[in-house]
């Protein structure tokens, strides 16, 4: 380690694993850790595993501060998990609190999603922008918005649930249990769906390359699919991207971005996903607009936790 040179601590707190990182400023990391929380049955288990993994990856190492990212609803600006989705009695934990009067150092607590956006930001596929959105399409649909060089917070700390604004009236119904939710036409879980239901009217090569692998209809098998030409995958691809960019349109009206970073399993598609999204999104947005931002894949992969955890003490 270099002298004179800071150093943080980003923790990914995760339903089943909590990753820590040592980084430097630039975001660059240093030395990682990885616990698993499943055997875990106690917030305190998992704020005492917490604690030691900071302990552990810092070493003798001097840190200016920690950051972490959670699931669920985290009240970001008082410290606060409200509910955190998979983890054991993880409902009103002060974990800021928790964690600064153990470590003596600052804490910085956010939500995975606007983490991970701040992350992309600061030191992925956003670097540089002045407005950003992140948005990863996976099992659901999360979300965080860069505005002018800051995370978009909102008043309680809530801003940025993208995947809920409403895609289709009166549509599908959605795990937040409203109808017609972006998350529930565009996430990867809802393409699968419109996969599945596709190849159950007609032959699709989806359902052979599924069964060769002894799993349902995926994401991977509806790409492979259309890259040997099978006609059913190719129109799943085009009403998926359609849904993708309906809610991107959205996104662009209320942020005006230059820069969309989409995350998530479904953005490995390359170029099969991204080319006819940024042309669909194009088409859908008004003229002055369509000039005015690019869509990307994200960069940092499985470290956009730690990553974006790490530098939240930036924003």
């Amino acid at each position: 380690m270099e002298q004179n040179m800071e150093y943080i601590v980003g923790v990914d707190l995760g339903g089943t694993k909590i990753a820590t990182a040592l980084l430097d400023l630039n975001g660059k990391i240093l030395r990682r850790v990885r616990n698993e929380t499943t055997p875990l049955k106690s917030a305190k288990e998992v704020i005492d595993c917490l604690i030691h993994s900071v302990h552990k990856v810092r070493g003798d190492i001097p840190i200016t501060g920690v950051g972490v990212a959670s699931p669920g609803a985290v009240d970001t600006k008082r410290g606060i998990i409200l509910n955190g989705a998979n983890l054991p009695e993880w409902v009103n934990i002060p974990l800021r609190q928790e964690m600064e009067s153990q470590l003596e150092l600052p804490v910085q607590i956010a939500n995975d999603a606007n983490a991970a956006a701040w992350g992309e930001y600061y030191a992925g596929a956003g670097k540089g922008s002045k407005t950003m959105a992140y948005i990863t399409i996976s099992t659901g649909i999360g979300s965080g918005i860069i505005l002018d060089g800051r995370l978009l917070l909102g008043s309680n700390g809530y801003a940025g649930e993208l995947g809920h604004t409403m895609i289709v009236q009166d549509g599908q119904l959605c795990g937040c249990g409203q109808l017609g939710c972006w998350e529930a036409y565009a996430s990867g879980t809802s393409i699968a769906r419109i996969a599945k239901e596709a190849a159950e009217k007609k032959f699709s090569l989806m359902t052979e390359l599924a069964a060769q692998d002894g799993t349902v209809i995926g994401a991977k098998h509806l790409f492979k699919a259309a890259s040997l030409g099978d006609s059913v995958a190719i129109g799943v691809i085009d009403e998926a991207t359609s849904y993708i960019a309906s809610g991107l349109k959205n996104v662009i009206h209320t942020f005006n971005p230059d820069c969309i970073v989409i995350g998530g399993g479904v953005s490995l598609a390359g170029d099969d996903l991204f080319a006819p999204v940024l042309e669909k999104t194009k088409r859908l947005v008004m003229e002055p607009y369509r000039e005015t931002f690019r869509i990307v894949p994200a960069l940092l992969g499985e470290d956009v936790g730690v990553v974006g955890a790490a530098t939240l003490s930036f924003t």
